[in-house]
């Protein structure tokens, strides 16, 4: 189902720009061109990913990204994003920079939940109302993504990349203490050093350093929608269906199988907390390699190296013969010196190690 999806992704990466529209049944030519309206000067990062985002769309796929200041100039443009001092989306205007703008994704997209929380930039504000569109404008042709699928990956997208954006550009602090150290090669960083320097002799053509910012955003937003579309969203999948039949692996409903290995912790916890069974799930089995599994105790968190209920704790650091004798499991490889995750040559050893570890009365 998700083969070559990359190399549609490739395909869409390298002809984005070339494509003429025809919008509301009128003909755009490279004479008559939609305007994206921006401000001139300095960029940053979040006016040209904005103008990047809405790139994407049909009506502005060949569209004229015009670089002012001038009223007049921007009232030509059909739409207009960090700059104008007004936010009006009925008439296609984004900027956030008015004292009064306070805008958050979950401010103005409530149904997406109160967890986003940070203020909009440029965007941010693109990115909320246009970017469920453009994740559907980016998937390949024939392949099924429902507007379930959509909504997640939206969300995911935003947390994983956007959020950053509006939190940089508008000067909100990662902690409340001074961090110990910076991160000096982010995106929005590295879209800076294109602009001229201070000392330089400034014969650089601003605008063309805008384009080879486009390209910069555009490598960076291609890959995460193709990570959340192709391989997060399978694997997500996957999980659902092993928690959906984890009554088939045990009774209790607290072990859950997997068919093959991939990423799980953070799709776990969110199925757990969107079922309602949070904290219900305490190990995973999958298979590792030809004649091996594996045991796995659930994190308390998807990062978090406490478990919610350990392998038991008489195995901690023994391995191979001697673990099988004091398990009393044929086919033991190791179990991990904080007891996180074992390993048996067989699924049902694995299982057993699982059973009784879930069985005794040990927590971490």
């Amino acid at each position: 189902m998700f083969k070559g999806i990359s190399r549609s992704f490739n395909f869409l990466y390298k002809n984005q720009f070339q494509i003429s529209i025809c919008h509301k049944g009128r003909l755009y030519s490279k004479i008559d061109k939609m305007k994206i309206g921006t401000h001139d000067g300095v960029f940053h990062c979040d006016e040209v990913f904005a103008c990047y985002m809405l790139r994407l769309l049909p009506e502005y796929k060949d569209a004229e990204i015009i670089r002012t200041r001038d009223p007049e100039k921007l009232k030509e443009c059909d739409i207009v994003v960090d700059v104008g001092a007004e936010f009006d989306h009925a008439k296609k205007r984004y900027d956030h920079h008015q004292r009064e703008f306070n805008e958050t994704l979950s401010s103005l997209r409530p149904e997406l939940g109160d967890k986003f929380k940070i203020k909009l930039s440029s965007a941010g504000l693109i990115y909320t109302y246009y970017g469920e569109r453009i994740i559907q404008e980016l998937a390949p042709k024939g392949f099924s993504l429902d507007q379930d699928n959509v909504r997640l990956i939206y969300k995911k997208v935003y947390e994983f990349l956007i959020e950053e954006m509006d939190a940089i550009d508008n000067g909100v602090p990662m902690t409340e203490e001074e961090p110990k150290y910076k991160i000096h090669t982010h995106l929005s960083a590295r879209i800076h050093r294109l602009n001229p320097e201070w000392n330089s002799s400034l014969e650089k053509n601003v605008d063309e350093k805008f384009h080879a910012a486009l390209t910069l955003v555009s490598e960076e937003f291609m890959y995460m929608v193709n990570y959340f579309m192709s391989i997060w969203l399978p694997a997500r999948q996957c999980v659902q269906s092993a928690i959906e039949e984890r009554f088939d692996v045990h009774e209790s409903g607290q072990i859950v199988e997997f068919k093959d290995r991939f990423p799980w912790k953070s799709h776990l916890h969110d199925i757990e907390e969107d079922l309602g069974i949070k904290n219900e799930i305490k190990y995973v089995v999958f298979q590792d390699k030809p004649d091996s599994y594996r045991v796995q105790a659930v994190p308390v968190t998807p990062s978090s190296f406490i478990t919610r209920k350990p392998l038991l704790k008489e195995w901690w650091g023994v391995r191979d013969e001697l673990l099988s004798d004091v398990a009393g499991i044929p086919n033991c490889i190791f179990c991990h010196s904080t007891g996180f995750i074992g390993g048996n040559k067989t699924r049902d050893g694995a299982l057993k190690m699982a059973l009784i570890s879930l069985k005794s009365d040990n927590v971490e």
